[in-house]
């Protein structure tokens, strides 16, 4: 009988990755090599395979159609894991069984992986009429041994969705609460011919089957069902709830937060508190949501932030899993620049890459481009935007320019404590991915100090469109484009016009607003604009410029503004600051860089601000 080695044993005899090794039996590189169920076995003495990978440093798209196809948007993992390019998460499942805690709550940006993990924890626990345990025999968990595999289809599991609920009424998000638990039913019609149910299960059964309950009745689904799936099986099932705080954050946005709010606790109750009915529960978002809000007793949860070390590598890719990808591809080389782009985050005490967006990176031809931008709603960072005052804004046009700050950190951060307490927005764009930490420190209450920054480059182009550009919604679109044509035309009467009628028509009252919130407020107006490369507290000349906007074309002007904000100024004593910022740009020589780059024309801006009122001076 000729002698076989499996993909792990190859890999470690010919120095590659086990990766590499079945992506070459997959492209029918490796002679003899042949699938039994879903395990490659190699013959023993083939040598290692030639490299014909792609090294010229410039990107090719490969005509290779052997190369698995890339998972954009594929949250199923059965699909996933055999007809795409799968990195490898199930040890995800080794270290659950471990500990097996009771219900685990994973917060997480949006698309790093959260459902396609929760879809994998439902493969392969769900006991089904399908054997699914051909979807792991080629995984790590698999060859962790049979302590691991006994655990693989044995339980019943309900599985629900909240990704899609985003309505802008009660009774909308509460129709499609009904869909999604009939739906479920549907996927248990053994409970309506099971003898062990009797006929007052079935009546439940039928009412969620049809969609035909009320809120109280809905709001022991998971309990009901849990109990007639343990009565049935004889084993109590697993519940999944994924993406849970999609309809809370529609509710908080659309005014009917404290109903969502109730119905979420009394489901969570009935399905996860106390409930003999339960194996495990797992539950994913993007906020914690504290426990006295939504969790009220749930005594049993434990939580992974991304500030926690357990389960760290599992959502996200980590530098070993891109590097295997790049390599895969043909183009080890871009991985400098898949780390320039969209490394950065720090989930506990790894490193960690935006999964989306490389997906999409290597799909555009290596092209980098910002791939996250707009993958979800951030209607509540405009809610926070619109509460911020003079020092927010200083931090966050700071972040811009590459600083960083110590902020507290509040993972169990909610929804009307951000509109009560602005300096919250610090941890929910933590938490939502906008911000990286890059140094942690318990604080005396047992949350945190972090030093913040944002990640990488695509964070800094997205940072800028979505929480920048909030302004756009306190600035009408003719009248960006009228602050355009003054500025770069040099029209400092109609700037100062179209400026103070601006601050009249945004904000209630800008009495107690400093330089900070000006500097803010322009820079954000600024980022509006297009066609030029905004800058802020940059070096030039003999000292650091307030705002720049550099031209993309040569052509066109670039802009130097130095702003001065002070209160209680009359228009002459306004005037005279204006001419003192106009003055210090020339004094401190703040147009060499641009000049440096080749700029012909540059208009210099002394814009000066005292509550509404506005004086500007130009050169």
């Amino acid at each position: 009988m000729e002698k076989t080695m499996r993909i792990r044993e190859a890999a470690k005899r010919w120095n590659i990755t086990e990766r590499r090794v079945s992506a070459l039996c997959k492209e029918g590189k490796i002679k003899g090599a042949r699938k039994q169920g879903r395990v490659w076995m190699i013959p023993a003495d083939t040598p290692k395979p030639g490299d014909g990978r792609v090294k010229s440093g410039i990107y090719r798209k490969s005509t290779d159609t052997n190369k698995l196809p890339l998972p954009i948007g594929i949250s199923d993992y059965r699909l996933a894991s055999s007809e795409y390019y799968y990195i490898d998460k199930t040890l995800m499942l080794r270290d659950f069984i471990d500990e097996r805690p009771m219900v685990s709550l994973f917060t997480r940006p949006r698309r790093f992986g959260k459902t396609l993990n929760m879809d994998m924890i439902r493969t392969f626990f769900e006991k089904t009429e399908e054997d699914t345990s051909v979807y792991f025999k080629d995984k790590k968990i698999w060859e962790c041994g049979e302590k691991y595999r006994n655990y693989q289809g044995k339980y019943p599991v309900i599985f629900v969705t909240f990704k899609d609920i985003k309505f802008s009424t009660w009774e909308e998000t509460f129709s499609a609460m009904k869909d999604i638990f009939a739906s479920e039913a549907h996927h248990h019609m053994e409970l309506q011919l099971s003898e062990k149910c009797d006929d007052y299960d079935r009546k439940i059964f039928d009412k969620i089957l049809s969609g035909e309950v009320n809120e109280i009745e809905l709001s022991s689904a998971l309990f009901e069902l849990s109990r007639m799936l343990h009565n049935h099986y004889g084993i109590a099932p697993i519940i999944i709830i994924d993406e849970y705080d999609v309809p809370i954050q529609q509710g908080y946005m659309n005014g009917f937060y404290d109903k969502v709010i109730l119905f979420m606790r009394n489901l969570f109750s009935g399905g996860l508190k106390d409930n003999k009915h339960l194996s495990f529960g797992f539950l994913t978002g993007i906020l914690r949501v504290a426990k006295e809000s939504i969790f009220s007793g749930l005594n049993n949860l434990t939580i992974y932030s991304v500030l926690d070390h357990k389960y760290s590598s599992y959502f996200g890719f980590t530098s070993d899993e891109i590097k295997e990808m790049a390599e895969y591809y043909g183009v080890p080389e871009k991985y400098d620049e898949i780390c320039e782009w969209y490394d950065g985050y720090r989930f506990g005490g790894t490193d960690i890459f935006n999964p989306w967006s490389v997906v999409n990176y290597f799909s555009n031809g290596c092209e980098p481009r910002a791939f996250w931008q707009s993958t979800g709603s951030n209607d509540i960072i405009g809610e926070i935007i619109r509460q911020a005052d003079d020092e927010i804004y200083e931090k966050l046009t700071s972040l811009v320019n590459g600083k960083t700050f110590i902020t507290y950190i509040d993972t169990g951060v909610i929804y009307p404590q951000i509109k009560n307490n602005p300096s919250t927005i610090y941890s929910f764009l933590l938490i939502a991915g906008y911000l990286k930490v890059l140094k942690t420190t318990p604080a005396f209450n047992g949350d945190f100090m972090c030093e913040v920054a944002l990640p990488n480059k695509e964070i800094s182009l997205v940072y800028h469109k979505e929480i920048l550009q909030q302004l756009d919604r306190m600035i009408p679109q003719p009248t960006a484009i009228s602050v355009q044509e003054a500025i770069f035309s040099g029209n400092n009467d109609k700037l100062k016009r179209t400026l103070e009628k601006l601050l009249a028509q945004s904000v209630s009252s800008f009495d107690t607003a400093g330089e900070n919130f000006y500097h803010g407020f322009m820079l954000g107006l600024c980022a509006l604009l297009g066609g030029s490369f905004v800058s802020s507290n940059r070096e030039s000349g003999d000292g650091r410029y307030d705002i720049q906007l550099k031209p993309e074309r040569k052509d066109l002007p670039g802009i130097l503004i130095e702003l001065k904000a002070s209160k209680g100024c009359s228009q002459e004593q306004l005037k005279k600051l204006s001419e003192k910022a106009l003055q210090q740009i020339v004094d401190k020589r703040y147009d060499t860089g641009l000049t440096a780059a080749g700029v012909k024309t540059i208009y210099k801006y002394g814009v000066a601000f005292s509550g509404k009122k506005v004086e500007i001076s130009v050169e």
